[in-house]
């Protein structure tokens, strides 16, 4: 079994993978595990894993992000991916309902039931992104791109509300260009997601499900701090479907302009500029236990 494993995660989170890893060596299987090196570098692994060593099973041991590009490298093929949650916020785990003791997670890898997942594909200038979650615009990508790594690594989830709360006023909230099927409207920031849940076990877009093709679009239509923050008190309490000025709508084909505001994709910057949102070609199938 490869098991990739993202480094930024710190040391405490590695410390849950090494029981993990403990539990599943005492039962006899063979473990292969190899560190990322740099952005990008998981999909590498993934597709080398799946395409050339003709793997049945990967592994991803981090976060939403190291998911995603696990996801990517195994995209067109019948390798299953497996997930170790060990990063910040874990909103595909919490989503599909995965077990986060160690024994649990090991028990469930060893078991192999899946489930089917379709990701979503954001094709923009610098190429096609895989995400498996969510992919932001606006907001909560200017979060996502100006945050300390050792910040993270520190405090955890609570390094976002604090750079929240420094974006709050520098933030200009330019407004974005949305065509969502063909419809065209405007907002201050966007996420586009694939499942229910948000920033953790976070309620944003009721009914929505990673295992279905198509989009919840959540729109937020009344650019500017006040909203921003409203919102973000609203998060915890899973009124966010329900706040003034925000809509939720199902879309199968998205297209952002995101030229004069960030992006992001399962907490991980991915640029600016004309984003065109679809599933991706194929599915993937999940370990759930």
């Amino acid at each position: 079994m490869l098991i990739i494993f993202n480094p930024v995660a710190g040391r405490r989170r590695a410390q849950r993978l090494w029981r993990v890893l403990d539990i599943m060596a005492t039962s006899g299987v063979r473990l292969e595990i190899v560190e990322t090196q740099y952005a990008g570098h998981a999909t590498t692994l993934a597709r080398a894993a799946a395409h050339g060593d003709g793997r049945t099973l990967v592994v991803a041991a981090g976060g939403d992000g190291t998911i995603a590009e696990v996801a990517a490298g195994l995209a067109g093929t019948d390798c299953k991916l497996g997930i170790i949650p060990i990063g910040t916020a874990n909103v595909l785990a919490h989503e599909l309902g995965l077990n986060f003791a160690p024994a649990g997670v090991a028990a469930a890898l060893a078991f192999g039931r899946t489930v089917t997942l379709w990701p979503g594909a954001a094709a923009g200038s610098t190429g096609t992104r895989l995400f498996v979650q969510m992919l932001g615009a606006g907001f909560d990508a200017q979060v996502v791109r100006n945050l300390s790594l050792s910040l993270k690594r520190a405090i955890g989830r609570a390094s976002y509300v604090l750079q929240s709360m420094r974006e709050l006023g520098r933030y200009a909230f330019p407004p974005i260009a949305v065509s969502l099927d063909g419809v065209v409207s405007e907002a201050g920031s966007v996420i586009v997601s694939k499942g229910r849940l948000y920033a953790g076990r976070y309620l944003v877009a009721p009914g929505c499900r990673p295992t279905d093709r198509g989009f919840s679009v959540v729109l937020f239509e009344r650019p500017g701090a006040w909203q921003a923050a409203l919102c973000g008190a609203a998060l915890p309490f899973d009124m966010i479907p329900q706040m003034p000025g925000v809509r939720v709508i199902r879309a199968a084909h998205v297209e952002l302009d995101c030229s004069t505001a960030p992006a992001q994709t399962d907490g991980d910057p991915c640029g600016s500029g004309r984003l065109v949102i679809d599933d991706a070609p194929g599915s993937i199938a999940v370990v759930v236990g």
